[in-house]
């Protein structure tokens, strides 16, 4: 298994676990209203579903789905990150969201030198 292979199953498993956690963990409802945006909590994770699910259908059906999925969840962590830095999260609480946008922006770019 090469990595983008190995780095886009990690991805997709992770924000499948991620997207299913924001319509019924506890934690999540109370971190959205953390965030003081907890009406975007399901939104999030349907987003944060159809970008695993992209990214996996991508890797092994269509390499601009796997690109495409991959910079929308990179944005889409960008985001988580930019919201934790606003509300004053700490680092450590921050750098998961920022190690996600650069995972996910390196599998697309990977993706992109390979397939094009």
């Amino acid at each position: 298994m090469d990595l983008l292979t190995f780095l886009t199953w990690f991805s997709g498993l992770a924000f499948i676990f991620f997207g299913i956690n924001s319509f019924y963990s506890k934690f999540i409802v109370l971190e959205f209203a953390r965030y003081g945006l907890s009406k975007y909590r399901k939104l999030t994770g349907y987003f944060q579903l159809i970008g695993a699910i992209g990214l996996l259908l991508g890797l092994y059906l269509n390499p601009v789905l796997l690109i495409i999925a991959s910079l929308g969840l990179s944005l889409l962590m960008l985001a988580g990150f930019a919201v934790r830095i606003k509300i004053n999260d700490n680092f450590i609480k921050s750098f998961p969201s920022l190690t996600f946008a650069v995972l996910n922006l390196w599998i697309a770019l990977k993706a992109f030198s390979i397939y094009f």
